[in-house]
């Protein structure tokens, strides 16, 4: 088990049920539909314990942002790396007319993540709690959720005050920003700014399953996301790859002779693993590249089982 502490935002979701439900409204509560409407996944089916991952898109597709977002009783947490004032900010201009409510509670919710072989052990041992996948329980104050999409392996959200939760953690099972950084790339996990960004389509970056509903109804974005969805395969993948000799750096086109087919979009810690779009025509793992000053080789794809 390794655990690190995560700078994200925490940001409350609230309103009021409607007393009619008015045409286009998706939810009987407005803050309900304002997220049901403005992310990719379905918000409207949360129940409380439960939460998602979701992307904020522009509406060619392009992601802005990203939440995890809880289910708490009548409101919503959302997680996000965003600074939390940027977002209700923002959020409070596209509400318009709709009664909804943002409180920035980053300052109360403290927040750890334990993940890997022992973490389930340690939940039920200092918890005595069992969770399923994508649920959450609050115990004494704290928020614990079972979260396996944040490195694509079994993990635990901790929210709130972890005073006495860093008491019982295991010390010499702390990582760093970097560490964690290095997970993401060997786990194919894709990452706002990185993979999810100007010039990718979602839908590339292999997270359909998880982050997507295309059977929600409309939403920012559902055009452009439908367009790519509908053509079939996507034209370019999302793979792992290996440095075979050289330097390699994020953003280093990948080459075969002098025609450029992907991109390395992040790089890790030691600069011999990383993660890239490449041409679907031309994917196939095992396939080596050139760039500019180094050689890689192709590892499995990111991608992960469309929804029927």
């Amino acid at each position: 088990m390794r655990w690190i502490k995560l700078n994200r935002s925490k940001i409350k979701v609230f309103g009021k049920p409607v007393k009619i439900l008015m045409k286009g409204m998706t939810a009987p509560e407005e803050h309900t539909h304002f997220l049901h409407s403005l992310l990719t996944n379905n918000i409207k089916a949360l129940q409380p314990g439960s939460f998602n991952y979701n992307l904020w898109l522009k509406q060619n597709g392009q992601p802005v942002g990203d939440f995890f977002v809880y289910r708490v009783g009548e409101y919503y947490i959302l997680d996000t790396e965003k600074p939390a004032h940027e977002v209700i900010e923002e959020f409070n201009r596209l509400k318009l007319s709709l009664k909804v409510f943002f409180e920035d509670l980053t300052s109360e919710m403290e927040h750890i993540f334990i993940f890997g072989e022992g973490s389930s052990e340690f939940i039920e041992s200092n918890f005595n709690t069992k969770l399923e996948d994508l649920h959450f329980k609050e115990v004494d104050g704290l928020i614990i959720a079972k979260n396996p999409l944040r490195l694509r392996q079994t993990g635990y959200d901790l929210m709130g005050d972890l005073s006495h939760v860093r008491e019982i953690l295991p010390k010499d099972k702390s990582i760093h920003e970097k560490e964690f950084e290095d997970e993401r790339i060997r786990n194919c996990v894709p990452k706002i700014g990185k993979e999810l960004g100007e010039g990718y389509s979602p839908l590339e970056a292999g997270v359909l399953n998880y982050a997507i509903d295309m059977n929600k109804g409309c939403y920012v974005g559902q055009e452009a996301i439908a367009r790519v969805y509908f053509r079939g395969r996507t034209p370019r993948v999302l793979t792992r790859m290996v440095r075979l000799e050289g330097e390699i750096s994020e953003g280093d086109k990948l080459q075969v002779g002098n025609k450029a087919v992907g991109i390395i979009t992040s790089l890790n810690s030691e600069g011999s693993l990383a993660l890239g779009y490449v041409l679907r025509s031309l994917y196939e793992p095992g396939k080596e590249l050139e760039t500019q000053k180094g050689r890689v080789r192709l590892e499995e794809s990111c991608e992960q089982e469309r929804k029927s």
